[in-house]
């Protein structure tokens, strides 16, 4: 005779800990990080066009899939942060590499507005980042 296994999902300490951190996701701090994360991810994607480095192929291509990545995964903090919060590192790794990028793609470096451009948006995206995952380590008083 074989027990049935139980789905995870409904065990009591999981639900608790997704409404905790669907809670802390309701704060303002949490709501203005991942509005301005999913804003600086919607610039980087568009930053080539706005600025003028859609010549340098590989940047622009390297900043479309950076900034719609950290877009959607802002947006999924928004909708869900308890079932995307195990991904949060993601996030600083993103704008850390929008920063670097221009130096680490191929061909030749770009002007310097693009240089700051990403420099800026990426340091946006690590520090919004950043203050999301710390809210979900904090401790809530009981």
């Amino acid at each position: 005779m074989t027990m049935p296994t139980p789905d995870i999902e409904q065990h009591p300490d999981v639900a608790a800990m997704r409404h905790r951190y669907d809670q802390l996701a309701e704060t303002p701090v949490a709501q203005s990080a991942d509005g301005l994360t999913f804003l600086a991810g919607l610039y980087v994607a568009m930053s080539p066009w706005v600025i003028g480095f859609s010549d340098h192929s590989a940047l622009t291509m390297a900043n479309l899939f950076t900034g719609i990545a950290a877009a959607l995964l802002a947006a999924g903090f928004v909708a869900s942060y308890g079932r995307f919060h195990g991904m949060a590192w993601v996030a600083p790794i993103l704008g850390a590499w929008a920063i670097v990028a221009p130096w680490a793609v191929e061909g030749p470096t770009p002007e310097n507005s693009a240089i700051v451009s990403n420099i800026i948006a990426g340091a946006v995206i690590v520090l919004c980042a950043l203050a999301m995952m710390s809210g979900g380590m904090r401790r809530t008083r009981t």
